[in-house]
Order: C-alpha cells, then sequence, then structure tokens
C-alpha cells in the first residue's frame, strides 16, 4: 500500500499569499503552539472580568463626619445595662445619626458617692461635653452639687435631681427623656453649624 502524499493545495497558497505578514505570522504561531492562543484568551477574559468588576463595585460606605459638639451620659457603675441607662443609650445614639452630635459614655468606676461621681463629671466637662445626661444615685448626686462650676454645660438628669439654670430633670419613663435629649442634641447641631 502506497500512501498519498498530502499536500498543500493551491487553495491554501492562495489563501495564505493574501494574508498580511502579522497575520501569517499568528496563524503559524497558534498552529505551532495551540496553548499561546488560549493563555491570550485566559489573559483577556481576566482583564475583562477585572474591569468590570472594579466598575461595578458598590462604593464604600463613607465615614460619618460629626460636627463639633459631644453630649455625654454619665452612668453609675452598672454602666449601660440597667434602667434607664440602657434605654437613653440607645436614644442618644438615635438622636446622634440624624444631628451628626457625637455622644459617648462613662461609667461612674469605685466607690459610688459624690465625691467619686464629682470627679468623672468634671472630667467629661473639661473634655469637651457640652451637654451631660446623668443617671443612677450618685452620678445625678454630682450634677446637684456641681452644676454650678459649669455654666457652660447643659445637664440632664434622669429619674431625679434638682433643677438650676443649667439643669433639666426629666422623668425616666415616657417620651421625656428621648424629648429632651433630641431638643438639647438639635441646640448643639444647631450651634456648631
Amino acid at each position: 500500500m502506497s500512501k498519498k502524499s498530502v499536500s498543500a493545495g493551491p487553495k491554501w497558497r492562495e489563501s495564505q499569499s493574501s494574508m498580511t505578514t502579522a497575520q501569517l505570522a499568528m496563524r503559524q504561531t497558534i498552529v505551532r503552539h495551540p496553548w499561546r492562543a488560549g493563555t491570550a484568551a485566559g489573559i483577556g477574559l481576566a482583564a475583562v472580568t477585572g474591569l468590570l468588576a472594579w466598575a461595578l463595585w458598590p462604593e464604600q460606605p463613607r465615614q460619618r463626619e460629626y460636627l463639633d459638639a459631644t453630649a455625654c451620659l454619665l452612668t453609675d457603675n452598672n454602666g449601660l445595662t440597667t434602667a434607664p441607662a440602657d434605654s437613653v443609650w440607645p436614644t442618644m445614639q438615635d438622636i446622634s445619626a440624624t444631628t451628626l452630635v457625637r455622644v459617648q459614655h462613662q461609667r461612674t468606676d469605685g466607690p459610688q458617692t459624690t465625691e467619686n461621681a464629682t470627679t468623672h463629671l468634671a472630667t467629661l466637662a473639661y473634655t469637651g461635653c457640652q451637654t451631660i445626661v446623668a443617671t443612677g444615685k450618685a452620678p445625678i448626686d454630682a450634677v446637684t452639687a456641681r452644676a454650678g462650676s459649669y455654666p457652660k454645660v447643659t445637664f440632664i438628669t434622669v429619674g431625679s435631681g434638682t433643677p438650676a439654670a443649667n439643669v433639666q430633670v426629666v422623668d425616666a419613663t415616657g417620651d421625656a427623656v428621648r424629648s429632651a435629649i433630641t431638643d438639647q442634641l438639635t441646640a448643639l447641631a444647631e450651634d456648631a453649624s
């Protein structure tokens, strides 16, 4: 049996002669190294996928920019775990989100005396708290004793206390706390704007 020799016919040569040099080089590369075509296609697909992911990626959440105003909560040694502090703090956070007034809290550690709470109260007043909300017996007693020393600070005592020029006493139940805190943080936001 004789083998027929296969030769490139005239059609292949014609098509080869009408190709540009670059096209011919590409065809010969693909015929000799078929993996290169797959690699090139893979790189192209990865580039397109990367560009699409970058273009369609959701925008990162922006950091909230607060006003130059701060309201603080001073609690007894129970912190935020007992009433009324456990409801006052979320209220302050909610109102902070809409007014952009910073809020922070501090617990009165150590002995629950007026003297000890006065130290914590002074720390908040000197670090820039324009409004101080007090919950718990020792913090409220400290506000009653020392509020006059900080005439530029507004105090809100929750549940008990003695009203004064810069001290507002609100009932711990109902909407009284929310209303007082909303009014005060709104006023702070307007002053800071």
